[in-house]
């Protein structure tokens, strides 16, 4: 499981359409609703199959104001292979990443846990 948080300087309907429309990964769900009050949340959820993990990950995408400032979430899991061990070669990180990478314009703040 990888995991990071990004403040960002545009709106999560902007980040949320900027997402959709430049991650490769398999879009499996999206949901976005305008609370009014200048308030919104959006949710996307991507999936991908990793060769070096030999499985499926899932990426989900939380991007909401309701700080005041737009940040996203982003969670990647399901891309470690067995029972015992959580290894996955990095592919977690990597699918996280891919969305750091596609908002890089516009982050204000990035935190990794």
């Amino acid at each position: 499981m990888s995991k990071i948080n990004l403040r960002v300087d545009i709106t999560p309907e902007k980040a949320f359409h900027t997402i959709k429309r430049r991650q490769t990964a398999d879009l499996v769900h999206e949901e976005f609703f305008d609370l009014g009050e200048g308030k919104s949340i959006g949710t996307l959820v991507f999936e991908k199959y990793y060769m070096r993990a030999s499985n499926r990950a899932a990426l989900i995408v939380i991007m909401d104001n309701f700080k005041g400032e737009t940040e996203v979430r982003v969670i990647s899991t399901g891309s470690s292979q067995g029972i015992i061990f959580n290894f996955d070669w990095g592919a977690a990180k990597n699918f996280t990443n891919s969305i750091k990478d596609i908002l890089q314009d516009y982050i204000i703040e990035y935190t990794e846990y």
